[in-house]
């Protein structure tokens, strides 16, 4: 057991899998990225917590960020877009 990891268990019925069509590791690790995601989300977290919390490497955390129409630096694409074309 590695040492300061706490552990969260979750129990979800075997039906789950089935009606996501996945197996028990794929949708394990798209829970933790999910709750890492939703903990940035909500600025709780930095990308650097988040990612260890997905199982990942910051940079990968921060694009996969894009996935979720979320960015690394605080502000979507279409916000960005508008700052640069009010400057």
């Amino acid at each position: 057991m590695a040492t300061g990891m706490n552990f969260l268990t979750i129990a979800y019925p075997n039906e789950l899998l089935l009606s996501l069509k996945e197996d028990e590791a794929s949708f394990e690790t798209e829970a933790r990225l999910l709750l890492a995601v939703k903990l940035y989300e909500m600025g709780r977290v930095s990308t650097g917590m988040a990612a260890q919390l997905a199982g990942m490497g910051r940079v990968e955390f921060m694009f996969t960020l894009d996935r979720f129409g979320l960015s690394p630096i605080g502000v979507d694409a279409s916000e960005l877009d508008q700052d640069l074309t009010n400057a």
